[in-house]
């Protein structure tokens, strides 16, 4: 071993993750090591990445290569930055090792043998909700989400598990955008068009406190507990759910983890992040506890250096954690994850709930998302699913 195995993290300038940057961080740690973790063994390097463009992430990279000497660059991506960072770590005998909310379609035009990932997989949610929404609730629907959420591949994959249940096309709802005031949340036209049509159901995609700031508006319009209200995985995380209890909401998402799942690898993994960290277990603190658990096997080799034997180890290792398989390397073919269709009430007390179907998901290089991918033009402004 020379000295400590240094981990550059790419964090962008935003707030919610430069927070929840030291939760992934410590969910490494807590999955790597059985005990308390060993002084001095890793170090943690954050680089900040600006708004996560290709340039700025491939600075930031070529920062952690040169200057700080890591061995390992990880942190959050966009996907639409890796063509212009693989070359930089393959040059240089990096290993890469990537983490995104699942905001996008992971579909890669060239998967490098040095690059791995670790995602959360919303698309995956959203395909399942979409698809369980069709034969649930027939045909028809509306969605409705800000310019800023229009730009991921959200809806689009929620629309695709509508059409491939046989449901017919939806009205989609994008709420208009006041560049004077970007955070302006104008539902009038929304609420008139759901009076005039009665959707079977509406499907809300936002990201972030504009998110809580819909349920307010949905549950004021009169429609709460009248038309069916699903919503994004995101927005119903526990943690997200709490600042908006009060409202005694009903609703219903679909999700591939659960914090309430009494399993021995969940219930484990929970009590070291609450226990360690002293703050509500989350999706960060998971997938960081998912890709330590992949390091525990391989780190005698990491301390040797031996990254090319790492990532041939990667290339076929799985891991059985809190959420069941996971794998990191798309040639493999991800692990399909479980996926929930969930209801939810909610009440200043406690957030329930209630797991009523399995969802289905899909490969992640399935043929029909070609066209999702492909048409995806979205630009700078949303590089991140800003939770």
């Amino acid at each position: 071993m020379t000295g400590p195995l240094k981990v550059g993290m790419l964090a962008p300038y935003s707030g919610v993750y430069l927070y929840y940057n030291h939760h992934l961080m410590a969910g490494i740690l807590l999955g790597i090591y059985k005990g308390k973790p060993k002084h001095n063994e890793i170090q943690f390097i954050p680089v900040y990445t600006k708004m996560g463009d290709p340039a700025s992430t491939l600075e930031a990279v070529n920062r952690l290569i040169f200057f700080e000497q890591a061995d390992v660059i990880s942190g959050f991506i966009s996907y639409k930055s890796l063509p212009e960072i693989i070359p930089a770590i393959e040059r240089h005998n990096r290993l890469g090792l990537f983490f995104d909310m699942g905001e996008h379609i992971p579909w890669f035009n060239y998967l490098s043998p040095r690059v791995f990932f670790a995602s959360q997989q919303i698309w995956q949610t959203q395909y399942a909700l979409g698809y369980w929404a069709a034969k649930e609730y027939g045909q028809g629907g509306m969605m409705v989400m800000t310019v800023y959420e229009a730009g991921y591949n959200l809806d689009s994959t929620f629309l695709n598990g509508v059409i491939d249940a046989g449901g017919g096309p939806l009205a989609v709802h994008v709420i208009p955008h006041d560049r004077a005031n970007p955070q302006r949340m104008e539902l009038d036209v929304f609420f008139e068009e759901i009076k005039k049509n009665q959707p079977p159901f509406v499907h809300a995609i936002f990201a972030g406190a504009i998110g809580n700031e819909f349920l307010q508006a949905w549950k004021a319009s009169g429609y709460h507990k009248k038309i069916p209200l699903l919503v994004v995985e995101n927005m119903a995380y526990d943690d997200v759910l709490e600042d908006v209890g009060n409202l005694d909401l009903e609703l219903v998402s679909a999700s591939t983890w659960s914090r309430a799942d009494e399993s021995p690898r969940n219930v484990e993994f929970i009590k070291k992040f609450e226990h360690t960290g002293g703050q509500m277990a989350n999706i960060f603190g998971l997938l960081g506890y998912e890709v330590g658990l992949a390091l525990r096997e391989v780190m005698p080799l990491l301390h040797k250096r031996d990254l090319n034997k790492v990532a041939e180890i990667l290339h076929t290792e799985s891991v059985v954690g809190p959420r069941g398989e996971r794998n990191f390397y798309p040639a493999s073919g991800f692990s399909l994850p479980v996926i929930d269709i969930i209801t939810i009430k909610t009440s200043t007390n406690k957030i329930f709930k209630t797991i009523t179907s399995q969802g289905k998901g899909l490969k992640f290089d399935a043929e029909q998302f070609r066209d999702i991918h492909e048409g995806s033009i979205s630009g700078w402004l949303n590089p991140y699913l800003c939770v």
